[in-house]
Formats: C-alpha cells, structure tokens, sequence
C-alpha cells in the first residue's frame, strides 16, 4: 500500500510538472480578433483552446488588416492573427517573413478565401446541363429580374465594393445583356443578401456574385460556376479588377490566400501550442454554417466558437492530443 501510494504520488507530481512546463512555454497569448464575423470566430476558437487545452493566459485584441499587419510587423504585436487574408500586404508580408519577423503558420481557410457567381443548388440539381456561366447564360428564364420578368438578372455587389467592378467587367466581357440580362444593382451587403432569401423563399432562380466563408452560403445551399478559363492574374490586375475597362475578357476569380501568422517571439516561446497552431484549419462549408447559426441565434463570436467546438467535435480534435481535446471538453 505504501508502495502504491508513493508511485501515485509521484505519478501526479509528474502530471503537474508537465501541465506546468506546458503553461509556462506557452506563458502569455495575445490574438487579433478581427472585425468580420468568421475571423472573430476563429480567435475566440483558439482563445478557448489555448486556455483550456494548453494553459496559455490570452487576451484578445480588436483588429483589422492592414493595422494588425502594422503593428505586428513594427511592434510584434499581437502575438497572433488566425484568420489573416494576404493579398492585401503580400508583399510587405513576404519580405517580413523572409526577414525572420513573422511566420505564416499554417493555412486557415483549407479551400482559401473562394468567390465568384453562384447559383442555387435546387437550379443546379434541376439543371444538370448548367455547369458555367455562359452554360447558365443560354437560360434567362431561369433567373427573372425583380423589375422586369421578361429580363433575366445578375446581381452585383453594392456600389465601393471591389466586387462590384470585376462582376461589370465580367458582365461585358461575357455580352450578358445580349442573352437577355441585366446587371442588378443590390444597393447594400443587405440588399445582396436579400435578394438570395428572396429567391430561396420563392423557389425562383438567382445568379450573381458572392463569397465564403459567409453565413449566407451556410444558410441556403449554393453551387458556384465556372467561367470556363483559369485565372489569369496578368487580366485581373489590367482589366479585370479595374473601373469601366474599355475590353474586358472573360476571366476567373483568385481565390484568396487565408492563413494564421505569428510573430517570431510567439513561435519561440509558444512551446506545443504552437504546434497547434501549425495544424489546426477548417474548409468553407463548416465556417460558414457555424456563421449562419450565428446570424440565426444573434450569438457572439464566443457563442459561435463554443457552438463549434460542441458540435464538430471529429474536426477540432484532429488539431490536438487526446489529452487537450479531453481538457477542452471538459471546459465547455
């Protein structure tokens, strides 16, 4: 009996050195919640993570792009950015990891930032034969204009939207009213998101832009078209991304680059929470319907994050030990 007493006594003592040398690597976390919805999920993710599973002490901060950029690039801080879209500062980005203060993580978003012109999956299934946008072109009927019935539509983005000028382009360079469409200005992000429950609410087709991860795509299912040629980036930056381009050709859309970047102090001292930061990512569908029970029960971004981790629990647990993800759960 006292033998078995003592190994237990060391055994726990060992445990809690471990949970200790644990906490102490990963010491103290700062984390940039960004200011859009599935970036501010995505910190309040780690955020429970980090504490529960890791012992990290973490606040977050309130963040954008470019000033989170900014000051983790001057100031090393934050310590982290989870949800970080490059194209904005790539090259400011790459010369700040090539020069050894930061470090991309790993990838957030698995599929990357994704846009482009979708249509409803119930059009889609009941039309096999629409695979494109030009093959979605040869049919206006399917998709009314909300004025004029006898004309089909495509729905832009509101007016100071870069999406706004690339889907005018596309427009032209696909001769769109010609087939009998017309370009639908939607006014506001509520007007373009109306205009996609209208049509769910109708059973009534709809085509125009939009992005993931978003709630909207997590609440009514969407299927996105090809334009039938690759991205040509060359394009996008002359033409297709510019104001009234006199000859705009048919183009696809980049899709973004999404990933977690870190400062060098953080990736020094986070010890094996940093190994999940290297691990952790998760696809389009998911984040988006995370958000649309957001938008759905007026929840926060921790309410979504503790929603998450209760309910895609064979996701989350791939990203850690069995012993973190018991911790975790044992938290919620």
């Amino acid at each position: 009996m006292k033998t078995l007493l003592a190994s237990t006594i060391v055994a726990a003592a060992l445990y809690a050195s471990t949970g200790l040398a644990q906490a102490a690597d990963c010491g103290s976390v700062s984390i940039a919640e960004m200011n859009w919805a599935s970036a501010g999920v995505a910190a309040q993710v780690d955020k429970l993570i980090l504490e529960n599973g890791y012992g990290c002490t973490v606040t977050l901060v309130a963040g954008d792009t470019t000033p989170t950029f900014a000051s983790m690039n001057e100031k090393a801080e934050p310590d982290m950015a989870p949800e970080f879209w490059v194209d904005s500062v790539r090259t400011a980005l790459e010369a700040a990891v090539a020069e050894g203060r930061l470090i991309k993580a790993a990838p957030l978003l698995s599929e990357g930032g994704v846009q482009g012109w979708w249509i409803p999956k119930f059009i889609a299934d009941a039309h096999p034969d629409i695979k494109t946008v030009n093959d979605a072109l040869k049919h206006p009927e399917l998709f009314p204009a909300p004025e004029d019935p006898s004309r089909a539509a495509i729905y832009n983005c509101p007016a100071g939207w870069s999406c706004q000028i690339s889907t005018a382009n596309l427009f032209k360079a696909l001769e769109a009213d010609k087939a009998g469409f017309d370009l639908v200005d939607t006014g506001s992000a509520a007007g373009l998101d109306g205009s996609i429950a209208n049509a769910f609410e109708k059973k009534i087709g709809w085509l125009g832009y939009y992005w993931a991860p978003t709630a909207i795509l997590g609440k009514y299912e969407m299927t996105k078209l090809s334009f039938g040629v690759e991205f040509d980036k060359k394009e996008w930056d002359a033409c297709t991304a510019v104001a009234d381009c006199p000859q705009p050709k048919v183009n696809g859309y980049p899709v973004a680059e999404v990933t977690t970047i870190v400062t060098k102090q953080f990736a020094e001292k986070a010890g094996v929470a940093m190994d999940y930061v290297k691990t952790r990512q998760w696809d389009n569908q998911t984040v988006s319907k995370v958000l649309a029970w957001m938008a759905d029960n007026q929840g926060t971004n921790e309410d979504a994050a503790k929603y998450f981790l209760q309910t895609y629990p064979d996701l989350w647990t791939t990203w850690v030990s069995p012993e973190v993800a018991a911790k975790v759960k044992g938290a919620l």
